[in-house]
């Protein structure tokens, strides 16, 4: 913290500061979060597959991978692991040959809302030392913020 020329403490409010706070938070919410799922035997990538398709119903691949903010590699991957075990199919898509949508088995549907049960609860708790009011305003702030940052981000290279 700085002083003011009243003495007083100012919080550094710079871009730097803000950057490294969010940091912070958000490495101790991903461990928070990897920690809340970690039973259920999936990673961080998968759970979010399994969430995305638990509460937005069933998705082309692609736009899993879009929303998700994962490789086309990286969303096959995926896809195929939870295939596997029996969570998710693949369906033809019925307007595009070349696309496949992806479903969630019944077992899919069970596992997924037992794992985003106890992933929720730990995003509650871990939120509790905000008021709702509080929790609202961070989260209108940060997408203001993601918004920002997003036109001035260069463009992403595709891995594909």
């Amino acid at each position: 913290m700085k002083r003011a020329a009243s003495g007083k403490q100012v919080a550094d409010a710079s871009g730097t500061h803000l950057w490294l706070v969010m940091m912070k938070a958000h490495r101790t919410l991903e461990r928070l979060a990897t920690h809340s799922i970690e039973s259920s035997e999936v990673g961080l990538s998968d759970f979010a597959v399994l969430e995305m398709l638990l509460h937005k119903g069933p998705q082309p691949v692609n736009e899993i991978g879009r929303r998700i903010e994962l490789t086309s590699g990286a969303i096959t991957t995926a896809v195929d692991r939870l295939e596997s075990r029996g969570l998710v199919t693949r369906e033809a898509h019925p307007s595009d040959r070349r696309a496949r949508i992806v479903r969630l088995t019944a077992a899919g549907k069970e596992t997924a809302a037992k794992i985003f049960a106890g992933h929720k609860a730990a995003m509650d708790l871990a939120a509790s030392g905000l008021s709702k009011t509080e929790r609202a305003t961070l989260i209108e702030l940060l997408k203001k913020l993601g918004t920002s940052a997003g036109t001035q981000a260069a463009p992403q290279k595709s891995e594909d």
